[in-house]
């Protein structure tokens, strides 16, 4: 089965945004979640933050190793993040040497209880 998209919400420089509401976790629960491809007027992994907010039931969150290539450093293996339950947690930013994937995407996954949550990837501005 498909991965659940994961939309970029874009952090402004010298400015704010309204807090996201996030994509719900059970959305990709079993199949994961993927963070959209790199390239013009997109993030990549070293500008990518994700906020998890867990539900009722915390679980962990797997940031997948990407492929070599272009990953080189893709034997690092996954990051792993408990979240507690009803905690937020940031993650990343991430490097591309360990975590791109060969399309250019970065692949998350939910732990299968993460119910009730929500992830939310973050763009960081390179400059102003």
């Amino acid at each position: 089965m498909a991965r659940t998209a994961v939309a970029y919400s874009n952090l402004l420089p010298n400015a704010d945004i309204a807090d996201p509401a996030g994509t719900p976790t059970n959305a990709g629960a079993g199949n994961g979640h993927v963070i959209p491809a790199a390239g013009p007027g997109r993030a990549v992994p070293e500008l990518t933050l994700l906020r998890v907010v867990a539900g009722a039931t915390g679980g962990a969150v797997t940031v997948l190793a990407g492929d070599n290539p272009p990953a080189i450093a893709a034997g690092m293996g996954n990051l792993v993040v408990a979240v507690g339950s009803s905690a937020t947690r940031w993650i990343g930013p991430f490097e591309s040497g360990r975590f791109l994937q060969n399309d250019g995407t970065m692949l998350v996954d939910i732990a299968t209880g993460f119910v009730a949550g929500s992830i939310t990837a973050f763009r960081v501005p390179r400059n102003t």
